[in-house]
């Protein structure tokens, strides 16, 4: 607590214009070349300058592409469950070229979830086949059966 109050006191000296600036100044370096503070030659500065930005502009693309896989997921559940469309998700889309796709995962996602559709439709597919058979084939079936249990249990009680 002392040390943050000497401070604070020997900043509001220095910018009244009393001095006692003079230590900092010294403790900083003095120096304004960037690279002698990073500790580097001017080229190696340069190189590392420039390795940066491209780092940056890297990262920056690969930001904006994920961005535009995602509108790109949106945009295809808003057609899949006929919701309203978004323009935000369609300008970033564009931002990306118009190249985008489904990212793998989701993709694979995707396919699972319409296979798994498809699978319902054909159990819903065979449903129906049930439904369209010959009813009456069925009852006859059924009956026979039931008459058989039913001779086959008086059998064995007219025994006891």
């Amino acid at each position: 607590m002392a040390f943050f109050m000497k401070t604070m006191i020997s900043n509001q000296v220095k910018n009244f214009g009393f001095g006692g600036g003079s230590e900092e100044k010294k403790e900083e370096g003095g120096t304004s070349d960037p690279a002698a503070a990073q500790g580097m030659t001017r080229e190696e500065y340069e190189e590392y300058q420039k390795q940066m930005i491209e780092e940056k502009m890297e990262r920056d693309a690969a930001f904006t592409q994920k961005k535009a896989e995602r509108a790109c997921l949106r945009v295809h559940l808003r057609e899949k469950y006929r919701l309203p469309k978004s323009e935000m998700d369609e300008n970033q889309i564009q931002m990306a070229g118009d190249d985008v796709d489904l990212p793998e995962d989701l993709r694979k996602m995707v396919d699972e979830d319409q296979e798994e559709e498809e699978d319902k439709d054909s159990i819903l597919g065979h449903l129906q086949n049930l439904q369209n058979m010959d009813l009456d084939t069925i009852k006859e079936k059924a009956q026979a059966t039931f008459t058989e249990m039913k001779q086959t249990a008086e059998q064995k009680c007219s025994v006891m």
